[in-house]
């Protein structure tokens, strides 16, 4: 489980954390935090680069976007989702794991 802090994300300004060893994009829109994982499908590229427009994430490198709440991809060139993590906010502070059966 990694902990952030809501109150130092920026909206709009992705950030990347390790999840129990898997590498993580975190996303700040609005009042929501979203996790979904680090690496396109489509070719080795940080999303935690990309630019965020409403509740999408632009990987920098060919342009595909991913939905930040479900993983799904929308555009080409990626065509397969991205692992999406559980992300539980609590006050100020945000819990970010592994999904589960339970979650």
């Amino acid at each position: 489980m990694t902990t952030l802090q809501f109150s130092e994300l920026v909206a709009g300004r992705p950030v990347a954390v390790d999840v129990d060893g898997k590498p993580a994009c975190v996303a700040r829109v609005g009042d929501e935090v979203f996790a979904i994982s680090n690496i396109c499908t489509h070719s080795y590229a940080e999303l935690s680069d990309g630019e965020i427009k409403d509740y999408k994430i632009e990987c920098w490198l060919h342009g595909a976007d991913f939905d930040l709440r479900t993983g799904e991809a929308l555009t080409l060139p990626a065509t397969e989702a991205v692992e999406t993590f559980h992300v539980e906010r609590v006050g100020d502070e945000v819990f970010i794991s592994q999904k589960t059966k339970e979650n």
